[in-house]
């Protein structure tokens, strides 16, 4: 009888033991890889191939990531977040840890055979026909086996397929090492159009097509960039991208910034509001695998770099405040992005932009660059607001400094003196996370030797781990540790679906702006006889210094405008005149030429499109100061600068005598403010767009659709307006105002019926 009962508790041990409890999941080969399905959990994803097994606890199934035969807390999906990211930090070796803080330079999927996003396959350059543009490139397999980087940074992909198979392939190799910790890829925006484009309302695309920020602006409605977040996290990560590189928040306060156009305008309360829906649209209403992470930039706000220059740049890298207006800049910040309505909160990363906020730092007084502001970074976004997210530098950050004209160059402002080694650890000190375009760990592993120097080991590796903690839960939160693998056809079924494709021409309509419609020249209702004058656009090189030849061309589809009027050549046998620009196109502000003459190579940057002498200009710079300079005063008082497309002014004025009195309508397309006063008296309608496709200006003129936005910011009077403001206050110039009487201000659009006077025009103008 004896024997019976132990029999029968023995029975009951093991049925009741978790690991030999009822199955709860079944599993199913996906090519690949294997999908795991857990009834009433979590579904995992794992590569056959990786070594990874799956363990049971409890009739659940779960990944043995680091493939010790036991169920560790990290590897646990019950669990929360934090629990699970705070248990893999405290395993990961000091090596581990300076792999997490490293985000990858720019990788092209397939890797171009040469230049700035080049790459290798088994020692060989990539050749259509040959190589597999789905593989991992001999770079990529070395940084994350040898330098454990797990976050990549992803620009161009061939196809939406071929990047969901590379993601795969990418995902395995990651779990086939160390404790399996998947990567983190991410983009920087991606929704941009392509002028030229025809949308098809039944037709799909390789990813749907959005304005700017700038036009999503103009709309002056959070609930449609709200949406635009969820479509666009949806398309991210049906392409394997779970951070987004975005949205930029920074308060365009200075009219000539070269950034301008990636921003919600000039007013903190706009950009608190689009910011705010932007995030919460990514991130989704709760954490999760629809979610993506949102990386807030660019703290405190880069929008008033002095005179209008860059931060990419030495010459730029001062942002000045002579409107004593800093904690303006931070309210996109601190009422928006860290303000979320949705569950996740807060915007899961930040990004300092690469500025000197010129005497900010009301702590240590340092004046260096914001990446490297212990003030800025520590006290007043860790302390004062309360920010416990990822930090992460922008890209070039800690690489030296060489140039002060190169986009490339490396950008430690005010610390240009330190070693790679010294600039990482004055940036870890400062409160960051992570580095912006750095796949090596060697400069971390320096840092943390330095630490080791003056706070001792336990201090510096709590504080590595802090850092661990941090982009580990980001990883967590996104569901990539249970299933980082993508379903190829799924992802072509999901990325540019018809659906999406006229979501975000909806979009683009709403964006756009009318400024004039004298004598209701719009819209054009009837198929008449339009002309569209050709464009000169002159040579130029691009933010890579890569050399764009001189065209004369017709700058929109011809063969869509002649869906919508007859097309002719011949100005006298058109009924209007249909002229497309772009903005005057501004310099960055600096120019060698200048310093072959003697003077410091300072000079101003215009926004109109005739030549330009800086005679209101103030008398020296705010700011100053650099290595590879001998003198402080940036000022550029008097000093000259030309406009490359100056023919654009020219061809809105040669149009307007071709056509003998006859309505000429012009479109300009926008990326920064701009001095009205050359065009805008030839103009019998002005269209203000900021990157849309051409069919949506079409079907605006045609009135196929009525224009609804608003400008998101203030169109100068002249250059002197844009001299005497001040780089850090908005809606302080004096306004162009047009030949109907109409100041082309902050908030100002027209309709059909006229001005536009609806709630939307006062309630961000604060």
């Amino acid at each position: 009888m004896m024997k019976k009962y132990t029999l029968l508790l023995l029975i009951l041990t093991f049925a009741l033991s978790p690991m030999y409890a009822q199955t709860k999941w079944k599993e199913t080969p996906k090519g690949s890889f294997n999908l795991v399905e857990n009834q009433g959990g979590q579904t995992l994803g794992y590569s056959p191939m990786s070594g990874v097994k799956i363990l049971t606890v409890n009739g659940l199934a779960f990944k043995d990531l680091n493939k010790n035969g036991k169920l560790d807390a990290f590897e646990d999906w019950r669990l929360p977040y934090d629990q699970r990211s705070k248990d893999l930090a405290s395993k990961l070796s000091i090596e581990e840890i300076a792999g997490l803080m490293l985000y990858s330079s720019h990788q092209s999927i397939p890797a171009r055979a040469g230049g700035y996003f080049a790459g290798t396959y088994n020692g060989k350059p990539f050749k259509t026909g040959e190589t597999d543009p789905t593989e991992l490139t001999d770079q990529q397999k070395e940084f994350l086996k040898k330098d454990h980087l797990r976050h990549v940074l992803v620009t161009t992909v061939q196809s939406p397929e071929i990047a969901a198979q590379w993601n795969n392939k990418l995902q395995a190799f990651c779990e086939s090492v160390g404790f399996g910790i998947p990567a983190n890829n991410s983009s920087d925006p991606r929704h941009g159009t392509r002028a030229k484009a025809e949308f098809d309302a039944a037709a799909g695309g390789e990813i749907s097509m959005w304005p700017s920020p700038l036009g999503m602006a103009a709309t002056f409605d959070p609930t449609l960039i709200e949406k635009f977040g969820k479509i666009a996290a949806d398309e991210y990560r049906a392409l394997g991208i779970t951070t987004a590189l975005s949205p930029q928040v920074d308060i365009a306060t200075e009219p000539r910034w070269g950034r301008f156009n990636g921003t919600f305008g000039e007013s903190p309360l706009l950009s608190a509001a689009m910011g705010q829906a932007y995030c919460d649209g990514f991130q989704s209403s709760v954490w999760g695998a629809k979610s993506v992470n949102a990386m807030v930039k660019h703290w405190p706000g880069g929008g008033s770099g002095e005179a209008g220059r860059d931060a990419h740049y030495a010459n730029g890298k001062f942002a000045v405040y002579p409107g004593n207006n800093f904690d303006a800049h931070l309210i996109p910040f601190t009422q928006g992005a860290f303000k979320l309505k949705g569950q996740t909160k807060m915007a899961s990363a930040v990004m300092p932009y690469y500025t000197i906020s010129w005497n900010q730092d009301k702590k240590y007084h340092e004046n260096v660059a914001n990446n490297y502001n212990k003030y800025i970074i520590t006290d007043l976004l860790r302390n004062k607001y309360g920010y416990d997210g990822v930090v992460c530098t922008d890209w070039n950050v800690t690489k030296l400094h060489t140039s002060m004209d190169s986009f490339l160059d490396g950008k430690s402002w005010g610390v240009e003196n330190l070693s790679l080694g010294e600039l990482h650890y004055k940036a870890l000190m400062a409160g960051v996370d992570q580095y912006g375009g750095v796949n090596d760990m060697k400069p971390i592993l320096e840092a943390y030797q330095l630490g080791v120097k003056e706070h001792g080991e336990a201090k510096i590796r709590a504080r590595m781990e802090q850092s661990a903690v941090r982009l580990l839960r980001n990883i967590f939160r996104v569901g990539v540790f249970e299933n980082p693998y993508l379903n190829p056809e799924e992802t072509k079924a999901i990325v540019g679906k018809p659906e999406y494709m006229k979501a975000g021409y909806e979009a683009q309509l709403k964006s756009v702006v009318l400024l004039k419609n004298q004598a209701k020249a719009l819209p054009v209702t009837s198929k008449k006889t339009v002309y569209v004058p050709k464009r000169f656009s002159p040579a130029g090189r691009n933010f890579l210094g890569v050399e764009t030849p001189a065209t004369t061309e017709y700058p929109v589809n011809i063969d869509i405008v002649q869906k919508y009027y007859n097309v002719t050549d011949n100005a006298d046998e058109a009924d209007f005149a249909l002229v497309f620009i772009q903005n005057p196109t501004a310099t960055i502000g600096y120019d060698k030429e200048d310093l072959k003459k003697g003077g410091n190579g300072y000079i101003p940057i215009s926004l109109q499109y005739g030549d330009y002498t800086a005679t209101d200009a103030r008398e020296k710079s705010i700011a100053g100061g650099d290595p590879l300079e001998n003198f402080t005063d940036r000022g550029y008082k008097n000093k000259s600068t030309k406009t490359a497309n100056v023919t654009d002014a020219q061809l809105v004025t040669e149009t307007k005598a071709k056509m003998k009195g006859k309505p000429v309508v012009v479109s300009v397309n926008a990326s920064n403010p701009m001095v009205f006063a050359e065009i805008e008296k030839d103009a019998s309608s002005i269209l203000v767009s900021f990157g849309v496709q051409d069919q949506a200006i079409l079907d605006i003129v045609s009135g196929k659709a009525e224009p609804s936005a608003l400008l998101p910011m203030q169109m100068p009077a002249d250059m002197k307006t844009v001299e005497k403001q001040a780089e850090d206050v908005p809606y302080d110039m004096t306004c162009h105002k047009d030949s109907e009487g109409n100041s082309y201000d902050f908030g100002f659009g027209m309709n059909w019926k006229g001005v536009i006077n609806d709630a939307r025009k006062t309630m961000y103008r604060k």
